[in-house]
């Protein structure tokens, strides 16, 4: 008896055994980084691109794509000036977009406004943007689903 206990084990000792080859895909790694990315997206979309908090007006107008060379000009409940998240003091409107660097063709400005402003505010900084010779202006505004 003893010999064929030894003998059955060197059997399977012996011989090899040969293992099939895997003919799945292992996905966990892929959902992993998939999932980590969409994170990562999720996050910096809806960061706010300037982080002077504006109440936005409502309004139905397509959405512009933002560019990589604009600048974002902002205006507070209580009338501040920002350009990107610089505040400008009071008068220094005209020095400040002097002050900025077009390299030719002049930038893009978006223009940010908070809904409780007086409309007089927001165009009388618009003037002077405009007589600063930057022509191309966006307004910004939250989307609507409801017409006016």
């Amino acid at each position: 008896m003893g010999m064929g206990m030894s003998s059955s084990s060197r059997r399977g000792r012996g011989k090899r055994t040969r293992r099939a080859a895997m003919s799945e895909i292992n996905v966990t790694p892929l959902v992993d980084v998939m999932l980590v990315l969409l994170i990562i997206f999720m996050v910096t979309v809806t960061l706010p691109a300037v982080g002077v908090p504006v109440e936005l007006p409502e309004s139905r107008a397509a959405a512009v794509e933002e560019k990589p060379d604009q600048i974002t000009v902002s205006i507070d409940r209580a009338g501040t000036i920002y350009i990107e998240d610089a505040a400008v003091p009071a008068g220094g409107l005209p020095a400040a977009l002097a002050a900025l660097d077009r390299g030719g063709e002049p930038p893009l400005i978006v223009l940010r406004g908070d809904r409780a402003l007086d409309y007089g505010r927001v165009m009388a900084v618009m003037g002077e943007l405009g007589r600063a010779g930057f022509t191309s202006i966006s307004l910004v505004t939250d989307g609507s689903v409801t017409p006016p």
